[in-house]
Formats: structure tokens, C-alpha cells, sequence
């Protein structure tokens, strides 16, 4: 398995694990979420007759985005670690950005008034089948351990919390507090695993040359930090926004 993934090759036998199968779906689930957002959140703020072409935008941008990577990915182009800068430290900067342009944008101030505060939570427990998806990838040794469970990666905890904490608060037994306890812990445990995954680089080498993270920069693993770091980034900045501008105890609405 190591060889062919760190040959850029996946075969039939291994999209159809599902370790492996989760980097491509759990990508395609966020994606459909997104645009599903986007489309209920501007009928629902007062711009209806404009839903069709956000959404249309958003699909564009986003489809353009994701094979944008995957060809940096297929084609080689992230794995030129001698470069300055490494395209990988390239795209990483980019997801930051756009995160932020989400999160803190006309996207993510249209979500932050119109999706109930206890989905935007609920959303985050993607991260509990990614990190087992994760571990399965240490365990195969592909990944290294720090990036894992095992290792340094508690980024799993948000998960599994999202689920309890989305519960709580569409029943109405806890309500923002919580949830701004919760964001800012899940916000930090991704920053957490993302600082790991960088010192993890050929180019920093901080955990060793047998414990390197390579394995990203190429399909359809790179849509780890090009969707699903995004997605939960910006996730977070969105609920921020919720709990700043929305009253409520973020309940059904």
C-alpha cells in the first residue's frame, strides 16, 4: 500500500476500502452540503430570487477548487518539496484564505443568520469518521503516527463531541455557552493537527525522515486539507459569527 500511494497510484481494490473510499466521499458529502447551504441560506435572508445564482457560483467555484488539487495532486506538481515555496505550502496558505473569505464573508454571514446553530455543530462530526479513516492510514503505514489518534492528532474528540453537542442544544438543554466553549476547543484541535501535518513535511522534517507527511500530496488524499480542513475552518468561523450576531439558544427554527 505505501508504495503505490507514495507513487501517486491508487488501485481499483484500494478506492474500494472504505479507509480509502472516506477521503472521496466524505469531500463529496461536504461539497453537496455546501451548495445546499448556500441555496437555503439566501432564500431564507431575503434574496430568493438570487438563491439560483449563488448556488451557481458557489458549484463553479467549488468544482474548480477541487480539481484544481486533485490535478496538483495526480500530476506531481505538489510533491516538488525543493521548490520556494513548495506548492503544498502554497495551497495550504490558500485554504487559510479561503476559509477566512468563507467564514467571514457575505457566505458565511448568510449561514450565520439563517442555519439553526445546532446543524453548523452537527456538521463537524465528519471529523469522527475522517480521523478513523486516518488512523486506518497510520496503520497501514502511510501516515505517520503523529497525525493520528495515536500520536498527536485529538482532532477526533471534536467529532465525537459535535454529535452530543448538537443534540443538546436542539433539545434546548444547552445553548451558546456550550457551543462557544465547544468551538473554540475544536477550532484549536484543528489548528493542533494542522501545526503536526506541517512539522511533518519534508521540507521541516520535525518528527524524523521515517515519520514524514507526504501522503497528502497525492489523490485522493489531498482532499484532506484542501476540503476537509476548509471545511471545518471555515465551519467554525461560521458558527462564531452565529453565536456574535444571532440571538437564540440556536435551537430548531
Amino acid at each position: 500500500m505505501r508504495s503505490r500511494l507514495y507513487n501517486g497510484q491508487v488501485s481499483r481494490a484500494d478506492v474500494a476500502d472504505p479507509a480509502t473510499l472516506a477521503f472521496l466521499v466524505i469531500p463529496l458529502f461536504l461539497a453537496v452540503g455546501f451548495l445546499a447551504a448556500v441555496w437555503i441560506s439566501w432564500r431564507r435572508t431575503g434574496a430568493a430570487s438570487r438563491a439560483p445564482q449563488a448556488t451557481a457560483v458557489a458549484l463553479v467555484s467549488l468544482g474548480i477548487w477541487m480539481t484544481v488539487t486533485w490535478f496538483a495532486a495526480s500530476s506531481g506538481a505538489l510533491q516538488r518539496w525543493d521548490a520556494t515555496p513548495p506548492p503544498f505550502a502554497i495551497m495550504v496558505l490558500t485554504v487559510v484564505l479561503l476559509g477566512l473569505r468563507i467564514g467571514l464573508g457575505t457566505v458565511g454571514r448568510r449561514m450565520a443568520e439563517s442555519i439553526p446553530l445546532w446543524i453548523l455543530v452537527a456538521v463537524q462530526a465528519f471529523r469522527f469518521p475522517l480521523e478513523l479513516a486516518m488512523h486506518r492510514m497510520y496503520e497501514r503505514g502511510v501516515m505517520p503516527v503523529q497525525m493520528s489518534y495515536s500520536g498527536l492528532n485529538y482532532d477526533i474528540l471534536t467529532g465525537i463531541s459535535a454529535l452530543l453537542v448538537a443534540t443538546l442544544v436542539y433539545r434546548g438543554v444547552a445553548g451558546r455557552r456550550l457551543v462557544r466553549l465547544w468551538n473554540v476547543l475544536g477550532l484549536l484541535l484543528l489548528i493542533n493537527v494542522v501545526t503536526v501535518a506541517i512539522l511533518a513535511t519534508p521540507r521541516i522534517r520535525y518528527f524524523g525522515d521515517h515519520n514524514l507527511n507526504v501522503w497528502v500530496t497525492y489523490p485522493p488524499f489531498v482532499w484532506l486539507p484542501a476540503v476537509m480542513v476548509l471545511a471545518a475552518f471555515a465551519g467554525h468561523l461560521v458558527i462564531f459569527r452565529a453565536l456574535a450576531t444571532r440571538p437564540g439558544d440556536g435551537g430548531p427554527r
